[in-house]
């Protein structure tokens, strides 16, 4: 979510779709702003869609994709969180797909998919005409913690991670490919994306998703496919982690000092683009460090409750 309007369009492009596993295909984002990386993962009888593109003429462009790809096998949608690029084409799959999500997530789309539409339209004239039209629609299965879906010779596990990126954040696991897709838990090749906007939405956890990290990484998976930036390896995991506590570590040393939050925010900003300078995204450092300052005021006393939080998760 740039901070800038955007002056090209967020167009998914299909024809860049590529195959990373037996039947699991990511059409990539290639770089560019507002454009997710979708995931087309297939079975014997059905394929899983994973994320719409932003707005009804880019989820247009993916159904169709599927729907081939598909070759009269059932498909399936569900979305990795509730922002617009990843959830915002919902409403075309409606009557082509059965769209799963979980329950946090189902929830977020409710209370705050209408002011995250009208965020994005102030965006620039592009997005505005990507979202065009949107409308909200009710997923027709919600499910709380897990769901295993049966593709046919092939089991896809959906998995809620609990407060991280943001409250409904999902992963899709492809167990036998060894493939997870991690919306914007991970991004490759740049800051990671903090949606802090206070007080319209304080919902992201840095120090959870630290501990979500930590357990993704654990499991060992082979290829990572993040919200935006190129596929990786397992080792991504780890990257992103060891980004946030360091961002965690520097935004804590300093939160208690006399120096304003601004101050904080620069001084940190230079040390992360000094250790990334090749890494898009620089605005999401301050926003970054808003979050942990806001963390830290009562970490040490809510400690026991976040260690509840994620082993639940």
């Amino acid at each position: 979510m740039p901070f800038e309007p955007l002056t090209h369009e967020p167009a998914v492009d299909p024809a860049q779709a590529r195959e990373i596993a037996r039947d699991v295909v990511v059409i990539p984002n290639l770089g560019v702003d507002l454009v997710p990386n979708i995931g087309v993962i297939g079975g014997s009888h059905s394929v899983l869609v994973v994320d719409t593109g932003l707005g009804p003429r880019n989820a247009e462009k993916v159904l169709a994709f599927a729907a081939e790809h598909a070759r009269g096998r059932r498909l399936y949608l569900t979305t990795t969180h509730f922002h617009p690029e990843h959830a915002f084409g919902a409403q075309v799959f409606a009557d082509e797909a059965t769209y799963l999500v979980n329950s946090a997530q189902a929830a977020d789309l409710v209370h705050k998919g209408p002011g995250y539409l009208e965020m994005f339209r102030g965006l620039g004239t592009p997005v505005a005409r990507a979202l065009d039209g949107v409308d909200f629609v009710t997923p027709d299965v919600v499910y709380d913690d897990e769901y295993d879906l049966d593709l046919g010779g092939r089991v896809v596990r959906l998995a809620a991670t609990g407060r991280a990126h943001s409250k409904g954040d999902q992963v899709v696991t492809v167990p036998d490919a060894g493939v997870l897709f991690t919306g914007d838990l991970v991004e490759t090749g740049q800051f990671s994306i903090f949606p802090w906007f206070p007080p319209y939405d304080t919902d992201v956890s840095g120090p959870r998703w630290i501990e979500v990290l930590g357990r993704l990484a654990a499991a060992g998976p082979d290829l990572v496919v993040p919200g935006h930036g190129d596929v990786s390896g397992r080792r991504i995991l780890t990257d992103v982690r060891e980004y946030l506590e360091l961002l965690r570590d520097e935004t804590w040393k300093r939160r208690d000092s006399a120096l304003p939050e601004e101050s904080i925010a620069a001084e940190v900003e230079a040390l992360m683009i000094e250790r990334h300078p090749e890494w898009e995204g620089r605005d999401w450092i301050a926003k970054g460090v808003g979050c942990f300052c806001a963390d830290h005021s009562g970490h040490e006393a809510a400690g026991t409750g976040e260690a509840a939080e994620g082993a639940s998760a």
